[in-house]
Parts: structure tokens; C-alpha cells; sequence
């Protein structure tokens, strides 16, 4: 079985997407949050529909009943558990495989340009090589996908800058392992995302 693990917070204003506060507002940044969770959730579930995989939401901020409010009983939910975030996504990673799962794939909810199809070719990738990564315009990326736990990408990562994909790039050359890339993409995290994506401010 493949799996798709979604990282997310629950949309809480003041405490979410707080680097487009300045821009959106408290609330504002909360509520383009939850739509953009939203879409991402949309997108698995169109996936559903070419492709039997499984789903996982590892989520933050929020109670598991919450989150069940939110979107409802067909999905899987988790708490994202300690650390910074590689070691969450190890931990997420490492449960999928404990299951039996074949392939593993992590993506957050900030890349609304994310696709079924897109999706489907990073799982498609994984039949053929041992780590996708879906770069994003930033340095870091939008998605990992994984055939099986590399413990070695998340550790040692600077988390949260411009240099993440090319320190992972590296650890996969040090192992010798097979990468493919998708699509580059742009995170909407910073006010100036907003204008990249031409998102209507007001509209929010």
C-alpha cells in the first residue's frame, strides 16, 4: 500500500501562518491557511479516485476530534509528535513503513499548485528510485516521497531556510542514492508569495 502523509496546523488565528500576519492579519492568515489545507485535502481525495492509497493527516494545534470536525472520518489523523520538523517526519515515515507500507510520500499544506497528477508522478517516480523531492522555489521543498526509511535526510537539515533541498540533495549523493525531482513550486509563506501567486489580499 502507498501512503500520503499531510502535515497541517489547525487554523488558528495568531498562531498560524504567522509570517503573512503583517499582510493578512491574524485572521486573514488563519482563514487562507484553512483553504489552502482544505485544497490540499481536496487533492488527496481526487487522487482516491485513479489511485488506492492511504491517507494520513499529522497535524498540530488542535485535538484529533477537532481535526475529525474538520474533515471528516475517511482520514487517518496523528499528532505530529516531538522535535523539529525532521524528526516528525521521520517518525511519520518510519510508522508508514512499520505498517507495510511500499512507498511513502510528505507533503504540507502551503503548495496549492499541488495536483493529483503531480502526485500520482511522484509515486510513480518512487517504483523506479529511492527518494522524490518536489522542490520548491524557496530551497526547500513542497514533497519527499520515499521507498523506503532513509533515517539520514532528516537529520541535519537547516530547517526553515533557503538551504534544505541542497543539504538533502547532498545526503542523497553521500549514500549513493537514486533521486528524481518534480516541478518546482512555490510555498505560499511570506507576503511576497501572495504576489507571486496573484492572491487577492481582500478576497481572503
Amino acid at each position: 500500500m502507498e501512503q500520503i502523509v499531510i502535515f497541517t496546523r489547525y487554523p488558528e488565528p495568531g498562531r498560524t501562518k504567522t509570517r503573512l500576519i503583517p499582510a493578512l492579519g491574524a485572521e486573514g492568515a488563519a482563514k487562507l491557511h484553512r483553504k489552502m489545507a482544505d485544497r490540499a485535502i481536496a487533492t488527496v481525495r481526487q487522487l482516491w479516485q485513479s489511485r488506492p492509497i492511504s491517507a494520513e493527516v499529522r497535524f498540530t494545534g488542535a485535538t484529533r476530534a477537532q481535526m475529525t470536525d474538520w474533515w471528516g472520518d475517511d482520514l487517518s489523523y496523528s499528532p505530529q509528535g516531538t522535535g523539529d520538523l525532521g524528526d516528525r517526519m521521520k517518525q511519520a515515515a518510519a510508522a508508514a513503513f512499520e505498517n507495510n507500507c511500499t512507498s511513502v510520500v510528505i507533503i504540507g499544506t502551503d503548495c496549492p499548485a499541488i495536483t493529483p497528477e503531480l502526485l500520482t508522478a511522484a509515486f510513480d517516480k518512487l517504483g523506479e528510485c529511492d527518494v522524490v523531492f518536489g522542490p520548491a522555489t524557496d530551497g526547500g521543498y513542497y514533497l519527499i516521497g520515499l521507498s523506503r526509511l532513509i533515517p539520514e535526510l532528516f537529520r541535519g537539515i537547516d530547517w526553515g531556510t533557503a538551504s534544505v533541498l541542497q543539504q538533502s540533495r547532498y545526503i542523497c549523493q553521500t549514500l549513493n542514492l537514486s533521486v528524481a525531482e518534480l516541478v518546482p513550486l512555490t510555498d505560499i509563506d511570506r507576503p511576497e508569495d501572495l504576489e507571486t501567486l496573484n492572491i487577492n489580499i481582500e478576497n481572503v
